[in-house]
């Protein structure tokens, strides 16, 4: 039984009239495609429009966080990074795991636009496998549903302080 995080009641059209940008590592292909797989379905089934769903391939994942400052320009209500690394035999392992946590993470409290991580760390292949569809659930399909979460909340937010500030303005 996979151990997923509690979301919110998001009903089937949470994610409709959103753009949602999802920027995929095309290194560990067969994990990333299998994440990118379950950000796309959990995108479609809670109303996404394809159309609005736009999908950026890089090389690694240490290219994420760049490409994701990149499009943080308000094209996109969500930005979604997805990536697989896999400790080796040399400290590579950590060095790129720091840079992109901070990197997607800053781009994210920067631009104001919610940049989700979905990059898998781990340290066997099995195990960034059983977390791509296997038997430890889609990570992929839980970073589309942070991203929904957070465009609904930033969504609401905005709204807030539009009704605010019309009350205070006809006062």
């Amino acid at each position: 039984m996979s151990e997923s995080r509690q979301h919110l009641d998001l009903g089937p059209d949470a994610a409709a009239g959103f753009r949602f940008a999802v920027i995929v590592s095309r290194f560990n292909r067969h994990i990333t495609g299998a994440l990118l797989d379950g950000a796309r379905a959990t995108l479609a089934a809670h109303g996404a429009a394809g159309n609005d769903i736009v999908v950026y391939e890089v090389p690694g994942a240490f290219e994420l966080p760049m490409t994701a400052s990149r499009l943080a320009d308000g094209r996109f209500d969500a930005i979604i990074c997805l990536g697989a690394l896999i400790k080796g035999e040399t400290p590579h392992f950590e060095y790129l795991c720091s840079a992109v946590v901070q990197g997607i993470q800053e781009v994210g409290v920067r631009s104001g636009v919610p940049a989700i991580f979905g990059v898998l760390t781990c340290e066997h292949r099995d195990h960034a496998e059983a977390r791509a569809g296997g038997g430890k659930g889609n990570k992929g399909a839980e970073a589309a549903m942070a991203a929904i979460e957070m465009v609904n909340l930033f969504s609401s937010i905005s709204a807030e302080s539009h009704s605010d500030g019309q009350a205070s303005s006809s006062s």
